[in-house]
């Protein structure tokens, strides 16, 4: 199957995402591609149907934070690769949310992975544009400091991350436990919103496997991009297992190249 790609204009094109311009002023088509990369894009590949399930997934969490007074960039999911988003202008620092030690964390840190957090530890990175990344480095840590140093962010647009990011946290942490996943750490982006002469700060990108860290709490069975990364196999059954859990797939469906209209139909079902 040819899946269609908005022809508007390219804005922007990521690792696992393109930005086309949108149908109306402050508005951007967010198109999810198969592609998927790892250890600073030295090591690339494809995931038959990810960017399906990872539009579905975004839409799915977005919405729900949209509904608890999370201010998000999305508006609706368009068809099975693309949402409608509201056009932000994004801060250039990730912040992520750890609650449990995994990965680069666990091992600077000298802690076995999997080990609890006495609380949850929120982290800022610096995003490098691509084009500025001599090698494949990974974005570097920074402090509040930094952030405001440099004016990639003020003080109050910084609290508001913070504050975003914990709420996030607590609701996510609540809704996956409900379905039998951990949420161990996830990585976020956040946005200027203009909105006449006020600005609000709206969380931006996506929230799906590829940004967080998601373990099966009884197997502690790994259910994302670490699949990938660490050649663990079976990385599409991963986000298809999420999607499922949380009620965006039918129990035996499979997103493939030829069946990946499968997801939209279950979720107009479930919409009517």
């Amino acid at each position: 199957m040819i899946f269609h790609i908005n022809r508007r204009r390219r804005i922007f094109e990521g690792k696992g995402k393109v930005l086309f311009e949108g149908p109306e002023p402050g508005t951007l088509v967010q198109y999810f591609k198969d592609d998927t990369t790892a250890r600073g894009s030295q090591k690339k590949g494809t995931v038959t149907g990810k960017g399906v399930l990872n539009n579905s997934i975004s839409e799915f969490l977005m919405s729900r934070l949209n509904e608890i007074g999370v201010p998000t960039h999305f508006m609706r999911r368009l068809n099975m690769r693309e949402q409608l988003v509201r056009q932000v202008e994004i801060i250039p620092i990730e912040v992520v949310v750890r609650n449990v030690a995994a990965g680069n964390f666990a091992r600077s840190h000298r802690l076995k992975e999997g080990t609890l957090l006495p609380r949850s530890i929120v982290e800022f990175y610096y995003k490098l544009p691509d084009n500025d990344k001599a090698s494949p480095q990974e974005n570097p840590m920074v402090t509040d400091e930094h952030i405001t140093a440099f004016g990639w962010a003020n003080p109050y647009e910084l609290d508001e991350m913070m504050a975003h990011a914990l709420r996030i946290n607590d609701y996510m942490s609540g809704l996956f436990l409900g379905i039998g996943l951990r949420l161990v750490d996830f990585r976020l982006e956040f946005g200027r919103l203009w909105d006449h002469e006020d600005i609000r700060i709206v969380l931006a990108d996506e929230l799906s496997p590829d940004n967080c860290r998601l373990w099966d709490i009884h197997t502690n069975e790994k259910m994302d991009k670490d699949r990938f990364f660490e050649d663990l196999g079976k990385v599409e059954e991963a986000y298809q297992e999420v999607a499922r859990r949380l009620g965006i797939l039918p129990p035996t469906a499979q997103i493939q190249e030829d069946g990946a209209e499968n997801i939209t139909a279950f979720q107009e079902k479930e919409e009517k």
